[in-house]
């Protein structure tokens, strides 16, 4: 049940991220978390929308280098410690995060969300969700 992340490369240099976000916007693709790294000559733009597929060809249409990643979306509350206490069954599941970001809950009440990029999404799910945790759908992520 994992999500599909988009990471785009760019190049880093004024104007190119809002290029890539002008071709979403005319596509009427709903970002709904972004995260930028960057290095002296380019970056990569991680990105959950509403509809990856559709975004992940919109943008190899339009010249940029795309491709789809699966993540795991994890609800949290909102509060003090919340983080803390999802890396610690992450950690009792001996799930190894790569890297991982947060976006608000959107339509959910004192609710955020965190990705999460893990070696093997499907094992890591699988642990986790022996620990109590389920992660979100895309459909999921669709809706909020």
């Amino acid at each position: 049940m994992s999500v599909q992340q988009i990471s785009v490369f760019l190049e880093n240099r004024p104007g190119t991220l809002k290029k890539m976000t002008g071709v979403l916007a005319a596509n009427k693709i709903d970002l709904r978390a972004t995260s930028v790294a960057e290095t002296k000559d380019f970056g990569i733009a991680r990105l959950i929308v509403d509809d990856a597929m559709a975004a992940v060809n919109t943008l190899k249409e339009n010249d940029f280098v795309a491709s789809l990643t699966p993540v795991l979306a994890i609800e949290i509350p909102d509060e003090a410690g919340g983080l803390d206490k999802l890396l610690e069954i992450f950690a009792d599941a001996e799930v190894n995060i790569e890297y991982m970001y947060a976006f608000p809950g959107g339509k959910l009440i004192d609710k955020a969300l965190m990705i999460f990029r893990v070696a093997d999404t499907k094992a890591a799910e699988a642990r986790l969700t022996s620990k109590g945790l389920k992660s979100l759908t895309q459909e999921d992520i669709s809706q909020i």
